[in-house]
């Protein structure tokens, strides 16, 4: 039987308040109320000490990238969240600060009626900062539950080199934690009084508008995940890379924004390919041992942007091969208008502008020809982040930057070397010609416009 601790870390030493009014799960990441560790550690907290809980969703305008993009997406699952907080008898504030004048301290107005904070462990922002930064500010216990990975981000001591390395690791944990998360039952519902806080369209970013194709919230999630489960999982293992086919899940912008627990996904294909004699493996295997691998890959690292978190044999040859003549060469600006000379990486590019994410296959080779095509590795990085972080909806996330840095050797291995990407392995345009329907991925992608 999995054990709590296993997940949970205090992150202060203040004392349980006596007289609080509830207990407060603050969503910073994982926007959801099933298979959400963090919030259950929340309400078996508040059912021992005879309180009701309370969850607070935060959302501002000052974060880098903040666009009506991102905004609406997490806007769109909020009634799913209140509907089904509502129904469990949880309380429910959601605020949503408008610029600078608002307030500023709206976390810290709510924790001052709980008796302690639970909230999400999660090794990027916004969680990373802040379970930094808020801790030491308050009076009350402070706990960060990891409710991302089915195999808690704790169960590995250090970063891990590949996918081989990681997966025996995984599996030898996985029966462990690989079980539902009971459901919610509070034995106090909420009745109290719920802060009133401002509320509008924040001033963000007009310039990158909401998707036409994906919407946010639970229900979207799971939605997609029945579409996949009955049209697509029996294709998956061999279409996954024809992007033409949409034989993958589409669910990682769910998972980066909360809306849809990995377990509960796994659990669902474990037992719909058990029902229907499927083999889910190479689905379970993106979705567990790649993914956790990101995950593992971002705790154990300062900065996930940079060419120093690259293996040894990666970092020296491309460092060899720095001054390589690159022809053609194209700046930021072109790459993000989608300006080059190759129709496949502009539909890419353009998926990206337009819906806010890339099908995974043709996402690595938009990277590689960023590479390919930049004046240096480090200019090329810069840009892969920038157009990642600004229009992806499943981008600033441990799995983009592990997927961004893979394009430059991250778990990976020595390939035949070549001009430009020395032994880093190549991916070019008359192989995805090959190896995919490009044609038809091109013209769906005019159909966009």
């Amino acid at each position: 039987m999995e054990k709590a601790g296993d997940r949970v870390q205090r992150l202060n030493a203040a004392p349980f308040r006596t007289g609080a009014r509830y207990v407060l799960y603050w969503a910073q990441v994982n926007r959801r109320v099933s298979f959400n560790h963090g919030l259950a550690y929340a309400a078996e907290m508040a059912n021992r000490a005879g309180l009701p809980v309370l969850f607070y969703e935060g959302l501002t305008f000052d974060y880098p990238h903040a666009s009506e993009r991102f905004h609406t997406f997490i806007r769109q699952g909020v009634p799913d969240t209140q509907a089904e907080l509502e129904r469990l008898g949880i309380g429910y504030v959601f605020y949503q600060r408008q610029g600078p004048d608002d307030p500023n301290d709206s976390l810290y107005r709510v924790a001052k009626e709980a008796a302690a904070v639970v909230t999400d462990a999660y090794p990027l922002f916004p969680a990373k900062r802040y379970n930094a930064s808020v801790p030491g500010k308050l009076d009350i216990p402070y706990y960060a539950v990891d409710s991302s990975c089915i195999v808690p981000m704790s169960g590995f001591d250090k970063r891990e080199y590949a996918a081989y390395t990681m997966r025996p690791k995984v599996k030898r944990l996985l029966p462990m934690y690989l079980e539902r998360v009971p459901p919610i039952r509070v034995r106090n519902k909420f009745r109290g009084f719920i802060p009133e806080f401002p509320a509008g369209v924040a001033g963000v970013d007009p310039s990158v508008p909401p998707s036409p194709v994906y919407q946010g919230g639970a229900r979207a999630a799971h939605r997609r995940l029945r579409h996949f489960l009955k049209n697509s999982l029996h294709r998956y293992a061999n279409l996954s890379n024809q992007p033409s086919e949409n034989a993958t899940s589409g669910l990682s912008l769910y998972l980066h924004f909360g809306h849809i627990s990995s377990l509960e996904v796994a659990l669902v294909v474990q037992d719909y390919a058990r029902e229907h004699k499927l083999i889910a493996d190479e689905f379970l295997e993106e979705l567990i041992v790649r993914r956790e691998l990101a995950f593992n890959f971002a705790r154990f690292t300062e900065n996930p942007e940079s060419l120093e978190n690259l293996p040894n044999w990666a970092r020296a040859t491309l460092a060899t091969h720095a001054r390589d003549k690159r022809d053609p060469v194209y700046t930021a600006d072109q790459f993000e208008r989608a300006l080059t000379h190759d129709a496949l990486w502009n539909a890419a590019q353009r998926e990206l502008l337009i819906t806010g994410k890339i099908h995974g296959y043709y996402r690595m080779y938009w990277g590689k020809k960023i590479l390919e095509w930049s004046a240096t590795p480090e200019e090329a990085l810069a840009t892969a982040v920038y157009l990642n972080d600004r229009y992806a909806l499943d981008g600033r996330d441990p799995a983009s930057y592990a997927n961004i840095l893979w394009c430059f050797g991250l778990h990976d291995r020595p390939w035949a070397e070549r001009p430009i990407f020395g032994q880093v392995r190549y991916m070019g345009y008359e192989g995805m010609r090959r190896k995919t329907n490009v044609d038809a991925y091109v013209r769906s992608i005019e159909c966009l416009r």
